[in-house]
């Protein structure tokens, strides 16, 4: 795509109360809505008016139960709760995370294609693994596989929910009552999938949804998990905290989807963007300062240590941060493993100041400041190739994405980077996507 048409693409992350661990304890958090399935709606209609891309909800399959004390875990089960937001919203994208360690090929197929039905075609799969051990229990294992094979059967996960997506062809509906022929079964095919992992029939029951098939999305950036996004992926939400780290990564994933034989067009790369927006920096600084007061250390320590596999509450807070091993023999989140490691190893750090510096937002980049000053680093990051967009946290739900969205951008806009209006139905066409 030539620079001249070139745009931001800008996904909302939908959270309780915000990105930040504190912020359920802000003053401006109406905790009586973070539960409230109008606190949504209304988050939704308010970023569909601001004619944002899409939602995204994140999810999790297990909780620590001495961490529920120290604020909202998850919240609303993705799908249902993206599929009560189609009702009231009518262009901006629904995406939901679901795990392909702990699911079904055939059900999550019916469910993403369901929605898709049901939204008009703005339906999009977050495709990830599990990397947390304790979810293992939930689901009758004693720990949860390796890295290694986890993505394995993620791979063969998205191809036969692929093949699912694909047993309609396009004109298969005919829907002819002179003749009474409803669907054209020469055009309707069994997958008949025989592989490691799976054994699916098919086909779907659900005729061929309105994009063709839903968008495809991967957040992971460890080796297995770009190989997965460079096949299949055509967003990927990543973690970079430094423009230079964004730069490597842009690179990398692009050759990586060229190397998958596909257009590097093909794969938009959106970085998570924590933000806080002042009227002024003072403001946004002030705002930042008290979330971070308001920070629970043992609820940061709980999830650092789920995210690294290592349980950090056997070391002393300002003890030297322990010796990680290598990436690839960390059974866990490798994304957050490789940021905390080259954190680690740069420079002598305690566990409380990696805590503090670090890990707020698990690692995204972090941005306090006005909407002028917020909207430079976009533009910078997207002008300079190291994102075709960003995955926005707002760190204060209440109050933080409303200034987001009133005021960042429009900003956004005035330059030129971001259009004003949609420009299709579903979310593939407003992405500018090929139809599939």
């Amino acid at each position: 795509m030539s620079e001249a048409n070139r745009r931001m693409i800008l996904n909302l992350v939908l959270s309780n109360a915000g990105s930040h661990r504190g912020a359920w304890r802000h003053p401006d958090t109406e905790l009586d809505c973070i539960h409230d399935l109008k606190h949504f709606l209304r988050l939704a209609r308010k970023a569909e008016a601001a004619r944002l891309d899409s939602l995204f909800i994140a999810d999790g399959l297990s909780i620590e139960v001495k961490a529920v004390q120290h604020g909202p875990i998850f919240g609303f089960e993705p799908l249902t709760l993206l599929s009560s937001i189609a009702a009231v919203t009518e262009r901006i994208g629904l995406i939901a995370t679901v795990s392909t360690s702990f699911t079904e090929p055939y059900n999550l197929a019916r469910s993403f294609a369901s929605l898709d039905h049901i939204s008009g075609g703005r339906a999009g799969w977050n495709m990830v693994t599990t990397g947390v051990d304790r979810t293992a229990a939930n689901f009758g294992l004693e720990h949860l596989p390796s890295h290694t094979e986890r993505y394995e059967k993620a791979r063969e996960f998205a191809e036969v929910v692929l093949k699912l997506w694909n047993s309609w062809e396009k004109d298969s509906l005919v829907q002819d009552r002179a003749s009474g022929v409803y669907a054209d079964a020469d055009k309707v095919h069994d997958i008949r999938h025989e592989g490691k992992y799976f054994s699916v029939r098919g086909a779907l029951n659900i005729m061929r949804s309105p994009q063709g098939r839903p968008l495809l999305v991967q957040a992971g950036s460890s080796e297995e998990g770009k190989a997965l996004a460079a096949q299949y992926a055509e967003l990927i939400f990543t973690i970079q905290r430094t423009f230079e780290e964004g730069r490597q990564f842009y690179d990398d994933i692009k050759s990586r989807t060229v190397q998958a034989g596909r257009s590097p067009d093909s794969l938009k790369v959106l970085p998570g963007l924590h933000v806080i927006v002042g009227a002024t920096e003072e403001e946004a600084k002030k705002k930042a300062d008290q979330l971070r007061e308001l920070t629970s250390v043992e609820r940061s320590l709980m999830s650092m240590s789920n995210m690294l596999g290592i349980d950090f509450s056997a070391f002393p807070l300002d003890a030297p941060f322990p010796q990680l091993p290598e990436p690839g023999e960390a059974n866990a989140y490798q994304t957050f493993h490789r940021m905390i490691k080259a954190v680690v190893d740069r420079q002598p750090v305690t566990i409380r100041e990696v805590l503090e510096k670090y890990w707020v937002g698990t690692g995204e980049l972090n941005i306090a400041g006005t909407p002028e000053q917020v909207a430079d680093v976009m533009e910078y990051w997207f002008r300079n190739s190291a994102a075709d967009g960003f995955n926005v946290m707002p760190q204060l739900t209440f109050g933080d994405t409303d200034l987001f969205l009133d005021l960042v951008v429009p900003e956004l806009q005035r330059r030129g980077l971001f259009p004003e209006t949609y420009t299709g139905q579903t979310l593939r066409e407003n992405l500018g996507l090929e139809p599939i």
